[in-house]
């Protein structure tokens, strides 16, 4: 398989509260179907989506195929998950997304779908971040990171010149109800506009 698309949802949401934000109403739908039907349009070859919670899981499209982990653990666990479920796969590559960045558009995960050469990951004001491409050996040889890293340490190794920027509003993700209630003002604000 030449590209997996994978879903990152699985996280503990402690910032959000009690309630699981990826099940947040988003449009009249939960949250995380913004960034599952942005993945899914993409232009992958296969979905996975890394969960923790069985409602979550079943609001995802069918395209995905679900791939659970414990509740409560770490972003730097999913992402473990998410690097044995593309190795075992053998995907060349896999494309990473975020379930809590509801802005990041199609167009921007095509373009790091149908980039060609090494990995590439995408940066807002200096920092580079998902959604990322990463290809099975950089995948590999990635560090394991503890707590919410993730990857963060491979994507600031990569060079310039394979970082796709990306607007602040691609760049937002929702990490508490403030971030909900103050994306959901803004976007109504724009249908009125």
């Amino acid at each position: 398989m030449r590209t997996l698309g994978i879903l990152l949802a699985a996280g503990a949401s402690r910032r959000f509260g009690a309630r699981d934000k990826l099940l947040a109403d988003w449009n009249g739908a939960p949250l995380v179907l913004a960034a599952a039907r942005a993945l899914e349009a993409s232009g992958c070859d296969a979905l996975v989506a890394i969960v923790s919670s069985e409602r979550v899981a079943v609001s995802l499209p069918p395209s995905f195929k679900v791939h659970h982990v414990a509740p409560g653990l770490p972003l730097s666990e999913s992402w473990r998950a998410a690097r044995g479920v593309a190795t075992s796969r053998r995907a060349e590559r896999a494309l990473f997304v975020l379930g809590d960045m509801p802005f990041v558009s199609t167009d921007t995960l095509r373009a790091l779908v149908n980039s060609d050469g090494g990995s590439r990951a995408c940066t807002f004001d200096g920092i580079p971040m998902p959604p990322a491409l990463l290809t099975a050996q950089d995948s590999r040889h990635a560090p394991d990171q503890d707590g919410d890293h993730g990857a963060r340490e491979l994507l600031r190794a990569l060079p310039p010149k394979s970082l796709i920027p990306l607007s602040a509003e691609e760049a937002s993700d929702i990490d508490t109800p403030e971030d909900l209630r103050h994306h959901r003002v803004n976007v109504r604000r724009e249908d009125r506009a």
